[in-house]
């Protein structure tokens, strides 16, 4: 390991303890009390998110005061007492830690890539002009790609993406790009995987989440055009459930079943609180079983399939985004709360089993049905059940500018905190890695779940 990375390792151990000095120093061994009220806030606000989002009627009102009323009550009673401010200070420190801990244990490099020394012959380039509100048009992309020697495609309503694509490839096409959504993104990037093109994104979508792990300029979707001629290729993995691919993640579940209601597209916030509750805690809910490599876990309400692990949320440089893209490894996050008390059980974190987060190559969701419904980088689609998952390591070749603001960094490796005590005294560390399973909410599958698993050999 680097100076730097000692350097990191010793500013993660202070940090981490002056989170506890301090609220030890200000109110001494009453902190502990102060600390458990402060957790029974958090068990009390998420029973009151359960109870807004899985009942209706006055319950779901109370539910919805709780959630707020909880944690104000003890704001309001640290600040009585003159608690806050050392609660609030040791909460950086924490957070400090964590972050510095992630940083010291991180490989210390940067996403790197092959330079871009020959601009494509004849790019070919996909544009849905009402994606992101109509950002084609208001960004002048059709223009500025046919400036740079593109040809352009415009998607009309119904049309067949893939099948475009694979004309395109027939036709000559030696660099695929498409301006648009992340579902139209995966559907062109596993064409140009299959004919081993290179593939280039530019962000003219609602939400860009493929974008945004790959550090381009989600406000300027025409600065992406300089990776035709300016810019790094690099080696990224796609992911698959069944036979569909995805660039971000398959979310199966509660999720799943939301979408596929019409109103949905319409009045999301409105049709997801309709048809929660019974999502949640009806006769119908659906529970679904995983298997991740030879991790099982049952009795889920939810399921995301990420392509690549997403980081945490306590992740305060980039939270919730995944800092690779070439792990060759899918994320996992389950979600198991079917009552009030595995709800308040949630704030132990993965010790509660009602968050449970893997990382696996391959993962096979099944149900109680003959088909499951899938959420697939945000588009509705129905799978047979079982639903095989898995990773294609480097499969995607993707061409990105080569000044990118949000450029993915060293970091987001899991604060090991034996490994960074041993590194910030200097010593090596030998010991083996933190992936035990714990008792109660992981199990070693059998060799294959029953009835087999199509497509898994």
């Amino acid at each position: 390991m680097s100076q730097g990375s000692a350097g990191l390792a010793r500013l993660a151990v202070l940090a981490l303890l002056g989170s506890i000095l301090v609220p030890l120093v200000a109110a001494g061994l009453r902190s502990v009390l102060w600390a458990l009220a402060g957790i029974a806030g958090l068990a009390l606000a998420a029973v009151g998110v359960w109870w807004t989002l899985a009942h209706t009627g006055a319950l779901r009102a109370l539910g919805a005061a709780l959630s707020v009323i909880a944690p104000v009550a003890v704001l309001a009673l640290y600040a009585t007492y003159g608690m806050l401010g050392p609660a609030v200070l040791s909460l950086g420190l924490w957070l400090l830690a964590v972050t510095a801990a992630r940083t010291a244990l991180a490989p210390g490099r940067t996403a790197s890539g092959q330079a871009v020394v020959e601009a494509p012959h004849a790019p070919w380039v996909l544009m849905n002009p009402r994606s992101g509100g109509g950002k084609v048009d208001r960004f002048g992309l059709v223009e500025k790609a046919r400036a740079a020697g593109c040809r352009v495609a415009l998607l009309d309503a119904g049309q067949d993406v893939a099948g475009l694509a694979r004309q395109a490839v027939a036709d000559g096409a030696d660099l695929l790009a498409v301006a648009g959504g992340d579902g139209t993104q995966a559907l062109v990037a596993e064409v140009a995987a299959r004919h081993d093109l290179p593939f280039v994104v530019i962000p003219a979508g609602t939400r860009n989440h493929f974008a945004l792990d790959l550090g381009l300029d989600r406000d300027d979707p025409a600065a992406a055009l300089e990776a035709l001629t300016h810019g790094v290729e690099l080696r990224i993995d796609l992911g698959y459930a069944a036979d569909r691919v995805f660039v971000n993640n398959a979310s199966f579940g509660t999720y799943a079943y939301v979408v596929t209601d019409p109103a949905y597209r319409d009045a999301k916030a409105r049709t997801t609180l309709r048809t929660l509750p019974g999502l949640l805690t009806g006769e119908d809910a659906p529970r679904l079983r995983t298997r991740a490599d030879r991790t099982y876990v049952d009795g889920l309400q939810a399921l995301l399939v990420s392509n690549n692990p997403y980081g945490r949320a306590v992740d305060a440089a980039h939270p919730g985004r995944r800092r690779r893209l070439d792990s060759g490894l899918l994320g996992v996050v389950c979600v198991r709360v079917g009552n009030t008390a595995q709800a308040a059980r949630v704030v132990r974190g993965p010790r509660s089993g009602g968050l449970i987060r893997l990382n696996a190559a391959e993962v096979v969701v099944e149900a109680d049905t003959d088909t499951l419904p899938a959420g697939i980088d945000g588009e509705h689609v129905v799978l047979p059940s079982p639903v095989v998952c898995r990773s294609a390591p480097g499969a995607l070749r993707v061409r990105v500018p080569r000044r990118r603001p949000g450029a993915p960094r060293a970091g987001g490796a899991a604060a090991d905190w034996p490994r960074v005590t041993r590194l910030a005294l200097g010593r090596p560390f030998t010991g083996r890695g933190q992936h035990e399973l714990r008792k109660g909410h992981r199990f070693t599958a059998p060799p294959s779940p029953p009835g087999g698993v199509p497509g898994s050999s």
